[in-house]
């Protein structure tokens, strides 16, 4: 089905434009950016690809199971409407997408927002009407209302070896600190309660701009990593800190989140453990200290939260390596874990190492460590029981709610089951009492 033809549907008002968005939080800013530029010019948006003026697929190609999901969202775009503008990380492969789909209407890369847009004004010219192309001052977001991610820069200048990011997505490029803080400060004003501070690597955030100031208020502020998280936690909203790499200048920034000024959250994707299996991973950061900083991290900061990634299965992990990761993972006692099953990504130098481990041997070793992070998981969440806390709710309904603790991401962590005597609301912000935990949440009443 193709809907309405297009000169009835010119006909109608405003061009509709469905809109499908894949892959990972900065994926998902790109996706924003895109629809803002579009709601600015007049463009309405359908929630059904059916009876839209095109559709708009924004795709991830990290893994071969991202890609196949992206090509089975062109698929029924294709199949609903048949006029398919294709976008993001799997648009640096056009031919691969042109071989099964010839007839979409346009191919770009990612952070290719312009391209976007020349492809959209093509396909279904923008109908200016100044009375209904008023947009709020934060854009349009697809987050709920009192959360929004925070993209402080693109690409990437790591090589790891299982990875395509960088020739996806280019080297590193940071946005200057004061367009980051403005942008940031337009969120809070629109009732955002939480940033989320995302990009391919935080931590090396203005490196490319050899740290430049930019002006911000009545301030400069460097283009560097303490100095963003310092500015960003003036603004009164909870900032949570994704894609740290544990370099060590990420110590600077511990203190901030013993003073409260940023939450004590920490998302660092170690991926291994073993000396041998890093290595062939091209990981970056000094992660054979990370221990020691851990301990010391948590002398400063005792309630700091820590979740991260693994990869099991890695070409040439031994039993020996498994057990070393193991090991230190019951060390470490991280607070949230997952783990990956290693998947050849096309492309990804990794493909090329010798040993391929066994896909049941993958899978014995994925069970194993989920198994013994669920234990250490349930202790560290046992030790909130009888404390207070705030939460952020997420969902309510009536006396019942779910939000979020301070140690706690939407969508990737767990949650805190609240009971209240009065009304919550999505949004709210409030104190919890933890009564009982399990392996994975907190269940409390509101006081």
């Amino acid at each position: 089905m193709t809907g309405l033809p297009k000169a009835e549907r010119s006909a109608a008002g405003a061009p509709k434009v469905s809109f499908v968005s894949l892959g990972c939080p900065k994926a998902l800013v790109d996706s924003e950016r895109i629809i803002t530029r579009l709601r600015a010019e007049g463009y309405e948006l359908s929630k059904r690809h059916d009876g839209a003026d095109l559709v708009i697929v924004n795709t991830c190609g990290f893994l071969d199971s991202a890609k196949a999901e992206s090509l089975g969202a062109i698929g029924e775009a294709m199949a609903e409407n048949g006029r398919v503008i294709v976008t993001g990380c799997m648009g640096a492969e056009p031919g691969l997408i042109r071989e099964r789909f010839p007839d979409v209407l346009a191919v770009t890369g990612p952070q290719q927002y312009e391209s976007v847009l020349d492809a959209v004004h093509a396909a279904a010219p923008p109908a200016h009407d100044p009375f209904l192309d008023l947009l709020p001052p934060q854009g349009v977001k697809l987050t709920p209302r009192h959360y929004a991610y925070l993209k402080i820069s693109e690409g990437c200048n790591n090589r790891c070896s299982f990875c395509i990011i960088p020739r996806l997505r280019g080297d590193l490029v940071s946005r200057p600190a004061g367009d980051v803080l403005r942008e940031a400060e337009k969120l809070v004003r629109a009732g955002v309660k939480e940033l989320l501070v995302v990009s391919q690597d935080t931590s090396a955030y203005g490196l490319d701009l050899r740290y430049a100031e930019s002006q911000w208020a009545d301030r400069t502020v460097r283009a560097r990593f303490y100095d963003l998280a310092k500015e960003l936690g003036s603004l009164g909203a909870w900032i949570r800190l994704h894609y740290v790499y544990p370099y060590p200048h990420v110590d600077e920034v511990i203190p901030l989140m013993a003073e409260g000024r940023v939450l004590p959250y920490l998302d660092i994707p170690f991926q291994h453990a073993s000396p041998a299996v890093l290595k062939a991973m091209r990981r970056p950061g000094r992660q054979e200290k990370t221990l020691e900083r851990i301990r010391a991290w948590r002398e400063i900061c005792p309630d700091l939260a820590i979740r991260s990634t693994f990869i099991v299965g890695f070409p040439g992990e031994t039993e020996e390596d498994f057990e070393l990761l193991v090991g230190w993972l019951q060390e470490a006692k991280l607070d949230r874990v997952g783990c990956f099953k290693f998947e050849p990504v096309a492309g990804a130098p990794a493909n090329e190492l010798a040993d391929p481990v066994p896909a049941e041997v993958k899978e014995s070793r994925w069970r194993r460590l989920m198994a013994a992070q669920r234990e250490i998981s349930r202790k560290r969440l046992a030790r909130l029981v009888g404390r207070r806390l705030p939460v952020l709710i997420d969902e309510a309904s009536g006396p019942v709610a779910k939000g979020r603790s301070r140690f706690d991401a939407p969508e990737i962590d767990g949650a805190v089951h609240v009971a209240s005597r009065r009304p919550l609301r999505v949004g709210d912000l409030v104190t919890v009492k933890v009564d009982r935990s399990d392996d994975y949440d907190l269940f409390g009443q509101a006081v």
